[in-house]
C-alpha cells in the first residue's frame, strides 16, 4: 500500500517542526508547508513578528525540513488571510465587538484554503503542531479531544472545524506535555527545540489592535464618545469603542475614584458602559453560527461545560434551543465578562460537543 501523504503547515515552531517528524516517523510521506500570509513586510516587521508566519518563520521551518529530509513549499495565502481574518477583524471591533482572528484563520486559512490545496497536490491529510486530538467516535463522527496536557491545551480555538475537515486531519503532538516535545526536538537536534511560543496576533506584534485598526480602516474608524453608567448617566470621555473590550478595567483613561470595569459596548450611540465588578457577572448568553462536532446537535435541556474564553477553564450549563441557529445558554453560576463576538465552545467531557459565536 502507498504510503499516506500528509501536508504538514509548518510555522517554524518547536510543535510543527516535532509533528513533522513525528508523522514521518509514523511512516507517512511528510510534505512541510509554510503559510505566506503577511500582506506587505518591512525588515523590521520581519525581524519583530517571530510569530507563526512571517519570514524568519520561513528560515526556519526551511531548516527543519532540511534537518528531517522532507520537502518544503511556501504556499501565499495572502489574499485569504486578508478577507477572512483580517478585514473580519476589523469589522468586528467596529460593530463593538471582540473577535478571535486565529478562530477564523483556523477555520477559513489553516483548514478550508490548506486543505483544498493539499487535497489537490494529491495529499490525504492535513497536520498541525496543536496541542489537541483528532478522534473519530463510535457513531462515526469526528470530535476533537483535549490534549493531555491542560496547561498548552489548544481545543477551544479549533472548535469551528467542519466533520470534513476533520475526517482528513492529523494531530500528533496532542498526545505529549510542552516539555516532552521539546526533548523530543533536543534529541533529534533541531535548533528551535527552545524557541519561545508566540503569544500576540501574529498581524499585530506591537498589540496595539486601536492603532492597527486606525492604520486599517482610517475614517470609518469611530470617534470619541461617552463612558456611560450602568443608570445612564455620563461619566467622562473615550477614546473610541475600539479601543475597549468588555470586562476591561486597566488603560480606560478615567478616574472615579474606585475601580469600574466596561460592562458594555453600545457601537449605535458611541457609549462604552462602566459599572461595578458585579455587573460583569451574568448566568446566560446567547451564540448564533453554530457548529457541531462530537454531537450533530445542540437539544434542549442539554448539559455541557462551556468555555467563554481561551483562558475561562469553563462552566457547566444548560443549553435552550431558540432558533435553527441560536441558542441560549444558562450557567449553574455565574460567568465573569461574557464578551460579544468571542466564541463560547461546549465540552462533553474530553470532547469538543460544537460551539459558536457570543451574540
Amino acid at each position: 500500500m502507498a504510503e499516506k501523504k500528509v501536508v504538514v503547515g509548518m510555522s517554524g515552531g518547536v510543535d510543527s517542526s516535532v509533528a513533522a517528524y513525528l508523522l514521518k516517523e509514523q511512516g507517512y510521506d511528510v510534505i512541510g508547508v509554510t503559510m505566506q500570509i503577511w500582506q506587505d513586510e518591512d525588515e523590521f516587521t520581519q525581524e519583530e513578528n517571530g510569530g507563526c508566519c512571517g519570514l524568519s518563520a520561513v528560515e526556519d521551518a526551511r531548516r527543519v525540513a532540511e534537518r528531517l529530509e522532507i520537502p518544503y513549499y511556501v504556499m501565499n495565502f495572502k489574499r485569504e488571510f486578508k478577507e477572512n481574518v483580517m478585514d473580519y477583524f476589523t469589522a468586528e471591533y467596529l460593530r463593538g465587538r471582540t473577535p478571535n482572528p486565529c478562530i477564523a484563520c483556523n477555520r477559513y486559512v489553516k483548514w478550508e484554503a490548506l486543505l483544498k490545496r493539499s487535497l489537490e497536490i494529491g495529499a490525504d491529510y492535513i497536520a498541525t503542531g496543536h496541542y489537541a486530538r483528532v478522534e473519530q467516535l463510535p457513531g462515526g463522527r469526528y470530535a476533537i479531544r483535549n490534549s493531555v496536557t491542560a496547561a498548552k491545551d489548544q481545543t477551544y480555538a479549533l472548535y469551528n472545524l467542519t466533520q470534513e475537515q476533520l475526517s482528513h486531519t492529523l494531530m500528533p503532538v496532542g498526545v505529549y506535555t510542552k516539555d516532552e516535545i521539546r526533548a523530543i526536538a533536543e534529541k533529534i537536534g533541531l535548533m528551535v527545540a527552545h524557541k519561545k511560543d508566540s503569544q500576540e496576533i501574529c498581524f499585530i506584534p506591537d498589540n496595539d489592535y486601536a492603532g492597527f485598526i486606525e492604520r486599517e480602516c482610517g475614517e470609518q474608524v469611530p470617534p470619541p464618545g461617552n463612558f456611560v453608567s450602568v443608570n445612564g448617566e455620563i461619566l467622562g470621555r473615550h477614546l473610541g469603542i475600539t479601543h475597549y473590550t468588555v470586562g476591561q478595567r486597566k488603560g480606560l483613561g478615567i478616574a472615579l475614584g474606585h475601580p469600574v470595569f466596561v460592562t458594555e459596548i453600545r457601537p449605535d450611540t458611541n457609549e462604552v458602559v462602566l459599572g461595578e465588578n458585579e455587573d460583569v457577572f451574568t448566568n446566560e448568553l446567547y451564540a448564533n453560527h453554530l457548529n457541531f462536532m462530537a454531537v450533530p446537535d445542540f437539544t434542549d435541556g442539554m448539559l455541557l461545560k462551556a468555555k467563554i474564553r481561551y483562558s475561562h477553564a469553563g462552566s457547566m450549563c444548560r443549553i435552550q434551543r431558540i432558533s435553527e441557529d441560536e441558542i441560549r445558554c444558562e450557567f449553574l453560576e455565574p460567568v465573569r465578562a461574557v464578551t460579544p463576538g468571542q466564541a463560547v465552545v461546549f465540552y462533553d467531557g474530553d470532547y469538543v460537543a460544537g460551539g459558536g459565536t457570543i451574540i
